[in-house]
């Protein structure tokens, strides 16, 4: 009972127009990146981060609450309208919806996203608001071994997601983890790893990795392509719609089934509290679960059904409430987006974790309010709103786009710390991240490497002196034991036992 009058004393806080106003204005900026091609929501939260430093906290989350559910489904526009998907996560929704944009019934797909978008968004928040409050309890029998291998585990499971490559998911998280070891040691007052240039002692702060990895190599990025690539099929699809035309019919709703929502809702929220997943992988599951279940999976892909992007948008959505799990309850990041969440948390004084739910679970309630109302009432009414103007936010000047995010990034990775120092490392790891990205290397294991690295070492050794120097502790423990039995599980699923792939 004290759980659920703290979430709906949540609702009652963000029934506060000056607190709402953030959730409507974090929507709105989540929905342009979500939107243009190559701009994600993290990469929103990374660039408002250092707005935060002179924010409330609740105003803060709340915000980035709103740009982290309309960035997930705003990918879905681009990938219906010009079939370049707003986001990885999207790639699915553009498969099934640019037929249709084509054969000029793009209002349906868009409606039908929108309307996946906002069941998944709603069953999955619900679910956060259900899970979290239990989860704590967990996390309180969780010990210094068991953290150790919880975070191992964490580390594993985000280099077995690239299944494509397992050496380049390795090598970028060992570089995320190395980044994270410059500086000060954890446990002595001892500077370590700063090869002679004293200015390393400081270490590397996590804004400047974010906004490199994501703003400084994005800019990078795009700077390669030509104008006639950014433009590629805009004049030829844009195509006049009506506000009633965003509407699902409800004949289309019933086909689908509303159990089959639900279904592809509990993927996304799941796969979503799988560290390092993603809304990539939920979509692609949901997608290929969809296939499997379907009577006519022959359909998939033509203009003849949206099963396929019911599915996908569905299970993308979920996501955000599953990914939040973790990283309230254990600290440790469900997605890319999910860890500037944490860089918000821990920057404002906030260390996720047990006491975090506990003690300061009013500053957390209006989180899960947000996400909610952005959901249920944000993506339906933006899409009614706005929907036939959709197709013109791919019509800006990328020119003028990316010198804006140029200048608000190295400005803000230097606002962050008030540090030179701090604003060249955004720059030198944005050209690392760069190099990443065109060699195939997943930033975001980098990212997460960076992040959960330092923690892995500092419950290593408090567990090794626990232990009186002997790793058999993290052997002899339950809770570590149970961790390590988990990592086998997700190595023998995840790359022994091959996953059904859709023949597209």
């Amino acid at each position: 009972m004290e759980n659920i009058q703290g979430i709906l004393d949540g609702f009652v806080v963000l029934l506060n127009p000056s607190i709402f106003i953030y959730v409507l204005i974090g929507f709105i900026i989540g929905e342009f990146f979500g939107a243009m091609p190559g701009l994600t929501s993290a990469l929103a939260i990374a660039l408002i981060l250092p707005i935060t430093y002179s924010m409330d906290i609740v105003r803060s989350l709340v915000m980035c609450m709103g740009v982290y559910m309309a960035g997930l489904y705003a990918g879905s526009i681009t990938a219906i309208t010009i079939n370049i998907p707003g986001a990885p996560s999207n790639v699915m929704t553009a498969i099934e919806g640019y037929p249709l944009m084509q054969k000029g019934q793009g209002a349906k797909a868009l409606g039908h996203a929108a309307f996946a978008s906002m069941i998944g968004g709603v069953i999955g928040s619900v679910l956060l608001m259900l899970v979290a409050p239990f989860s704590l309890k967990l996390a309180l029998l969780i010990r210094t071994p068991g953290k150790f291998s919880l975070i191992f585990f964490a580390l594993v499971v985000i280099i077995l997601i690239n299944r494509k490559s397992l050496a380049k998911g390795a090598i970028a998280t060992f570089m995320g983890i190395m980044f994270g070891t410059i500086g000060i040691d954890l446990m002595k007052p001892v500077a370590r790893f700063i090869f002679g240039f004293d200015v390393l002692v400081e270490g590397i702060d996590l804004m400047a990795v974010i906004i490199g990895t994501f703003a400084i190599s994005e800019i990078l990025i795009q700077a390669e392509k030509s104008h006639e690539e950014v433009s590629l099929k805009i004049d030829e699809t844009r195509h006049k719609f009506k506000r009633s035309d965003f509407t699902p019919k409800w004949k289309d709703i019933k086909e689908i089934g509303i159990l089959a929502y639900f279904k592809n809702a509990l993927i996304g929220f799941f796969i979503g509290v799988l560290p390092g997943a993603g809304g990539s992988m939920a979509s692609f599951i949901a997608y290929s679960e969809a296939i499997r279940c379907s009577k006519h999976p022959e359909r998939f892909g033509t203009t003849e059904t949206i099963e396929g992007i019911a599915a996908a948008e569905t299970a993308n959505n979920a996501v955000c409430g599953g990914a939040l799990v973790p990283m309230l309850t254990f600290g440790i990041p469900g997605d890319a987006t999910t860890a500037i969440v944490l860089g918000v948390l821990i920057i404002n004084g906030l260390q996720p974790g047990p006491q975090l739910m506990s003690n300061q679970f009013h500053l957390v309630a209006p989180m899960f309010a947000a996400l909610f109302v952005s959901a249920l009432i944000l993506i339906p009414l933006s899409v009614y709103l706005i929907g036939p103007y959709f197709i013109r936010i791919a019509l800006l000047d990328r020119g003028i786009l990316y010198a804006i995010i140029a200048t608000v990034a190295i400005v803000g990775s230097y606002v962050s710390t008030f540090s030179v120092f701090q604003m060249f490392m955004a720059l030198i790891t944005g050209v690392i991240a760069y190099i990443f990205r065109k060699n195939k290397f997943p930033i975001v294991c980098f990212l997460l490497g960076f992040i959960l690295g330092p923690m892995a070492e500092d419950y290593l050794r408090r567990g090794l002196s626990l232990g009186h120097g002997s790793p058999m502790i993290f052997f002899t423990s339950p809770d570590s034991i149970f961790f390590l039995v988990l990592t086998v599980i997700f190595y023998y699923f995840l790359i022994i036992k091959k996953p059904v792939i859709p023949n597209k």
